[in-house]
């Protein structure tokens, strides 16, 4: 009998969830990783230019690995924060820079897309959380073509 009882607690708080909410969300820094999220003081964001945000890779055979690279600039005046880079799916694995951008400096988001068991157009997505004006989430885009082994 404690099924329905964990069933009924389970679904309470899944209706809990706003997901509706147009609030900026909280960004945390490298040192700032743990569960509970603290808003950031807007007044240290940046700004940052991409190099591109969508790169398309041709085809590449199935089973092959693809590196990817992001280049970017911080445009601002203050230190350029990436808190979160989360790639789309399980086949993607993506580095987290883990040092604060300088203004006037430039780095790199860099995933390892691996395509075995992918056929087809692979279009995927690579989510970037930092303190930049505007919004803080950035949408990077890779585009591929898996040929199927003969």
């Amino acid at each position: 009998m404690q099924f329905p009882v964990i069933f009924i607690v389970l679904a309470s708080f899944a209706g809990c969830a706003d997901n509706t909410s147009n609030a900026p969300k909280a960004v945390l820094g490298p040192s700032q990783s743990g569960s509970v999220a603290t808003q950031v003081d807007s007044s240290n964001f940046t700004t940052v230019e991409w190099k591109e945000k969508t790169l398309n890779f041709g085809t590449i055979n199935q089973g092959q690995k693809l590196d990817v690279v992001y280049h970017f600039k911080n445009t601002g005046t203050k230190p350029l924060v990436i808190s979160k880079v989360e790639p789309s799916c399980g086949c993607t694995v993506v580095e987290t820079p883990t040092e604060p951008i300088a203004p006037g400096k430039e780095g790199v988001i860099k995933g390892s897309f691996d395509s075995h068991g992918r056929e087809g157009s692979q279009y995927k997505t690579i989510i970037v959380n930092a303190n930049t004006k505007g919004t803080q989430v950035h949408e990077l885009l890779f585009i591929v073509d898996v040929k199927t082994k003969s």
